[in-house]
């Protein structure tokens, strides 16, 4: 079965450009395999989803790899920061083992073959810039943003980060909107959000559910970007933020939504 025959997991949308699924699958399918990796992003497909939103970040050499933490030991057999490792440091790791046995021998993906992955399957991709403590955003973004844009239609690809500067980084690579949709990332919404998402002719704003209000989630829409929220893993307390105008939400296990999201406008 093939993600776009699944709803409301898939896409749907009246114009390419516009494209965004009510969910994306945070970090892969992070409940069932282990996060930010080819076997995540697997599973997701096989579960008719069809978007995933992964992280981003660059190793010593300054090769991208798809990496939420600073350091490496909560996801695989490793220690140590991220950023001291070299691509063959990186890879000979195991990131699977720590998740399930059945996962052992998953090495840590590269941007690269990750998004060789994403387009074999016809998928969308929310990137996250990450941004470990002094690291150069300029750096991250001029490496990783081009090789997204080269690999997948601007309809098939947002990039987000928390980092300001990121995205400034970013938009400066593509300064026309419709060629690069960008996403605000925030803990909790600030006062200025309005201010830097049109400085930075953002797509989209992205925030914590549970601490959103529903006064901010209609000032979002009726600014015209779109809001979506993170990490939604109960379906029941998330309802009434669709009613606010929640365009989509990211999850751990988008399946658990299943038949309980309104459909995309």
């Amino acid at each position: 079965m093939h993600a776009s025959s699944l709803s409301p997991l898939s896409a749907s949308a009246t114009s390419p450009l516009e494209v965004l699924p009510r969910l994306i699958a945070h970090r892969g399918l992070s409940a069932v395999a282990p996060e930010n990796t080819l076997a995540a992003v697997r599973a997701a497909h096989e579960a008719g989803i069809d978007w995933v939103e992964l992280d981003v970040q660059l190793l010593a050499d300054g090769t991208p790899v798809i990496w939420h933490d600073a350091t490496l030991h909560r996801c695989s057999n490793g220690r140590g920061r991220l950023a001291r490792f070299d691509l063959a440091e990186a890879r000979r790791l195991d990131v699977g083992a720590w998740f399930a046995p059945r996962f052992a021998g998953e090495r840590m993906a590269t941007l690269a073959g990750m998004l060789a992955l994403i387009n074999e399957l016809g998928m969308g991709l929310n990137l996250e810039l990450k941004l470990a403590r002094g690291r150069d955003p300029g750096v991250l973004a001029e490496t990783a943003v081009p090789e997204a844009m080269t690999a997948l239609p601007a309809e098939r690809l947002i990039v987000s980060s928390f980092s300001g500067p990121a995205l400034e980084a970013a938009r400066a690579i593509m300064p026309a909107p419709a060629r690069l949709r960008l996403g605000r990332l925030y803990d909790k919404l600030p006062k200025g959000w309005e201010e830097e998402a049109r400085r930075l002719d953002a797509f989209s704003v992205h925030t914590d559910w549970k601490r959103l209000t529903e006064a901010q989630a209609r000032a979002i829409k009726d600014a015209g970007y779109r809001l979506i929220c993170y990490t939604a893993n109960d379906p029941e307390a998330f309802a009434p933020l669709w009613d606010w105008g929640v365009d989509a939400a990211i999850s751990d296990d988008p399946r658990r939504f299943a038949d309980r999201v309104p459909a995309s406008d």
